[in-house]
């Protein structure tokens, strides 16, 4: 269900939920659950979250993927609207719950997708400017020409892409017509894709941003904590569009719609890879996380003090419980669990994504085939704009399995080198990897994760650590959790996928993953 392009997201879809509520057993008088939106780039997902951690209910939609352009890549912010409040409320229909059984809510997004709305109306003046698209790849490079790249990365920790919502900004400002002067009167509003959802459950009332979220604009100053003046001049944004910032543990404000969230309080917000790390307990130095999503990105907190990295690596601000600046060094790989949609989607070789591992182990390895999917270009630890897909060793006896194969290993490849990057930087080898997401799910892929590596990878039972994070923050935040440490001890088994792989043989299939990504560079420049 998609609203009409007019801002009434939220009047269009009450009228198919507001009776929910009017049947429904209650819970009991007793607050038991703190729920989590979840939004990320191709689905909108609800889960509601126990005393335990434990998952109550879940719910979730696909949304509309536009490729107007070859690099474009965009969202309907009203159907990425209407999706996740459709979510939040069917998550509560399938527990039984009601509002009042709900301590808080915990927010959790696709970082630097950008949206920019009028204030008055709330509507959106263009279609959200996906994290994946490229459109502004031209004016990066004109930048970092110009030497612009090293001050940015020394305020925002960030390397100068596409990647990030500050050149999507401007674009968006630049290209709408009238754009650029009704920002500069205070009429337009700029937000990521959590100020967004926040804008309309306040009824406008709140235009928020996390520390999270802002850290992923070029926009704001990782090392003093605030948006950055020197930064809004060089991108050429206009301060008036600028969200506040808050902390991703606070409470910012009720749910003042109808849609049966009326009065819920909002306590947590935290970018997707920010809130997965939270969520799953890395919090000192020497732990890591890699979510395999939509991308892959891999996260290691380094502590309160802000580190450049001398590797292509981000330094990011990590969601903390204690209202203060902590960093985390990260590696973004832009194509994950998107390789496995292209193969579902483009070339049809499956017909669901779960598929992909029983086609895969259909053959025993991937004989010979190499498939770097730089579809968007190459993310950490290379940043290459230009890169370009490739799948390459192909021979007349390749059948679909050696490349389903080849696309799951890809994914593990990239995380290999993102780690190497990481370990390069800190100094200190991971005795292990803990991840999350999708496609995390797949045995096969966690398998050739840990040969790859050559450490063990832990994958918790609730693999929903993004959303799971979220809601660790709202309900620390409202005291549904006392503590971090009583969040610790709720945390239960996981399993552990130890590597089987010689050093030498390991050491063989990287060199030749090597040679293939150096074939893919600078396809297109």
């Amino acid at each position: 269900m998609v609203a009409r392009l007019d801002g009434s997201a939220i009047g269009y879809l009450a009228p198919a939920w507001l009776c929910v509520f009017d049947w429904l057993p209650a819970a009991g008088d007793r607050v038991a659950y703190v729920l989590a939106l979840d939004q990320g780039t191709t689905s909108s997902r609800a889960i509601l979250f126990d005393e335990a951690g434990a998952i109550t209910s879940v719910a979730q939609r696909e949304f509309q993927q536009f490729y107007p352009r070859s690099g474009w890549v965009e969202h309907d912010p009203n159907e990425i609207l209407s999706s996740q409040m459709t979510c939040a409320v069917e998550a509560l229909a399938k527990a039984g719950a009601r509002p009042r059984d709900v301590a808080a809510i915990g927010i959790t997004n696709q970082r630097e997708t950008a949206i920019v709305w009028e204030r008055a109306t709330g509507k959106a003046i263009h279609p959200a400017i996906v994290w994946q698209d490229r459109r502004t790849a031209a004016q990066c490079k004109t930048l970092e020409e110009s030497g612009a790249g090293d001050r940015i990365s020394s305020k925002t920790g960030l390397v100068l892409d596409p990647y990030f919502s500050g050149t999507k900004v401007k674009w968006i400002l630049d290209h709408v017509g009238g754009a650029r002067s009704a920002a500069e009167r205070g009429e337009l509003a700029f937000g990521t894709v959590d100020s967004w959802l926040i804008w309309h459950l306040t009824s406008g009332r709140r235009h928020v941003t996390d520390v999270t979220n802002a850290s992923r604009t070029l926009l704001f100053n990782a090392v003093k904590g605030e948006w950055d003046t020197e930064m809004l001049r060089l991108f050429d944004v206009p301060e008036s569009v600028l969200p506040e910032v808050v902390w991703s543990s606070e409470i910012v404000g009720a749910v003042t719609t109808t849609l049966g969230l009326g009065g819920l309080t909002i306590a947590g917000i935290a970018g997707d890879q920010q809130a997965a790390l939270f969520g799953q307990m890395c919090w000192n130095a020497g732990e890591a996380k890699n979510t395999y999503g939509t991308g892959c990105f891999l996260l290691q907190p380094i502590g309160t003090e802000f580190v450049r990295s001398r590797h292509k690596l981000i330094t990011t601000l990590a969601a903390s419980a204690q209202k203060r600046l902590e960093y985390a060094l990260e590696g973004s790989i832009f194509i994950g669990g998107a390789v496995v949609q292209w193969l579902r989607d483009n070339l049809k070789l499956i017909e669901t994504s779960t598929g992909v591992e029983e086609l895969a182990a259909s053959v025993p390895d991937a004989g010979g085939v190499v498939f770097v999917p730089a579809f968007v270009g190459l993310g950490a630890p290379h940043w290459d704009a230009h890169a370009t897909g490739m799948l390459i060793g192909l021979r007349r006896d390749t059948q679909p399995g050696h490349i389903a194969r080849a696309a799951l290993e890809a994914i593990a490849f990239q995380v290999a080198d993102v780690l190497d990057a990481v370990e390069s930087e800190t100094g200190a080898p991971l005795s292990a990897l803990r991840v999350d997401g999708g496609a995390a799910v797949n045995d096969l892929l966690m398998q050739f994760q840990a040969d790859l590596l050559g450490v063990p990878v832990v994958r918790p039972r609730v693999t929903e650590t993004t959303a799971l994070g979220a809601a660790y923050l709202a309900g620390l935040a409202v005291g549904f959790w006392p503590t971090p440490e009583e969040l610790r001890s709720m945390r239960q088994g996981d399993a552990r996928f130890e590597p089987r792989m010689d050093a030498g043989e390991r050491a063989k299939r990287r060199a030749t993953w090597r040679r293939a990504v150096e074939r893919a560079k600078s396809w297109t420049a």
